[in-house]
């Protein structure tokens, strides 16, 4: 009888032991898909932030040179070096954002100010 009931025993902790080996791969392999999603995430998000950096100051570079040549009569050069300032603008956004281009030396300096402001 005592046999019975360890041979029983036995057989339900091989079976718990199966089951928790189970789990825990099924955690495993959730645990690696979220974090390609978080990492799927950071990039997208990166794009977003690239790619609207780039457009805005794109489309703030012609307004100003719309309103240049409105108020000056420039047309239309104030319109046409204002959108390839802006253009030159929004591509060393991109390649600071990148990692590509160290900080301007100014923002690194108000870096620097805000930290001792912090302290």
């Amino acid at each position: 009888m005592t046999d019975d009931r360890d041979d029983g025993l036995e057989e339900r902790r091989k079976r718990l032991s199966a089951e928790l080996a189970g789990r825990k791969a099924e955690d495993a392999a959730e645990a690696k898909r979220d974090a390609q999603s978080e990492e799927s995430r950071k990039g997208m998000a990166l794009g977003f932030k690239i790619s609207s950096e780039f457009i805005s100051a794109v489309a703030v570079g012609a307004i100003l040179g719309f309103l240049l040549d409105r108020f000056a009569g420039t047309s239309p050069w104030g319109m046409i070096v204002l959108l390839l300032l802006g253009f030159c603008a929004g591509v060393l956004n991109v390649l600071r954002a990148v990692g590509m281009v160290a900080a301007s030396p100014f923002s690194q300096q108000a870096a620097r100010d805000n930290e001792r402001d912090d302290q």
